[in-house]
């Protein structure tokens, strides 16, 4: 593939990641926002009998409040659409040059399958893996102490998982001759659930990144909206960046068809004479 064709690729899945992160920035804030308001405010009225029994007077005003830099209404507008955004360009400029190293090398695939092929195994690896151990907590209801800690393992996962799912795919295109497409795609999905099952078994699990006290409920239901996000954000790339991709890519190959339908006509044309 042209480096100029790569290039355009490129910019393409920069644009898909920006719609894309518009999606999910929009869901975020309808479905997600509402659990974080409210591990918040259980939060705070957890703390606020502390402060109510201590001793007021002996704390000065200035030291009993810490002004806040970023207010709660930014965070969740121009804060999350921020974080989104950004997320949604680099994961789809990283996911259009991965697309344009497996077009081609995974089968007989057009260009809007092939999209659909990594964007689902980008979810997979990056995000569905990890967060199976891993999964996501709503803001102020860990220990704050290992934030550090459980900020390293979860992104250990994160490797670990995209590292083995490349080894994988690796070892199931030279598995492929002798046992052929089939079995050698069932034999390196195998080999990639069972090393990351050792993985999750062997990993220190995180139990302390969520309070007993904390309602089920509440967790789940951030869980859930956690999860439908980047679903959300990664079907809409699959599909957008498809739809472009195969606009690119169509030019080329209807070039090339012309070019061959006139060599056969000519191959079959009578001689004179």
């Amino acid at each position: 593939m042209q480096s100029s064709t790569v290039r355009t690729l490129l910019v393409r899945g920069m644009i898909a990641g920006v719609v894309a992160g518009l999606l999910a920035f929009a869901l975020a804030y309808v479905v997600g926002e509402p659990s974080i308001d409210s591990s918040i405010a259980l939060e705070e009225s957890a703390s606020a009998p502390a402060h109510e029994h201590g001793d007021a007077a002996a704390v000065p005003a200035d030291e009993g409040e810490e002004e806040e830099l970023v207010t709660r209404p930014v965070q969740s507008t121009f804060g999350l659409a921020t974080g989104v955004l950004v997320y949604g360009v680099a994961l789809g400029g990283i996911a259009s040059l991965a697309f344009a190293v497996c077009l081609g090398r995974v089968g007989r695939l057009r260009p809007r399958a092939t999209a659909a092929l990594v964007a689902g195994a980008a979810f997979t690896t990056v995000y569905l893996v990890p967060f199976l151990k891993y999964p996501a907590t709503p803001p102020a209801v860990g220990n704050p102490d290992t934030i550090g800690k459980r900020t390293t393992l979860f992104f250990l996962m994160i490797v670990l998982s995209v590292l083995v799912a490349v080894i994988a795919v690796i070892a199931g295109r030279r598995l492929a001759p002798t046992l052929g497409n089939w079995n050698s795609t069932v034999a390196a999905g195998g080999g990639y659930v069972l090393v990351m099952a050792v993985a999750c078994l062997l990993l220190p699990a995180n139990t302390d990144a969520v309070k007993e006290t904390f309602p089920a409920a509440l967790l789940w239901e951030f869980r859930l909206a956690s999860l439908g996000v980047q679903a959300l954000l990664w079907t809409a790339f699959g599909l957008i960046f498809g739809a472009l991709a195969e606009r690119v890519l169509r030019p080329a190959a209807t070039a090339a068809a012309p070019s061959t339908s006139e060599a056969v006509t000519a191959g079959s044309a009578p001689r004179s004479g």
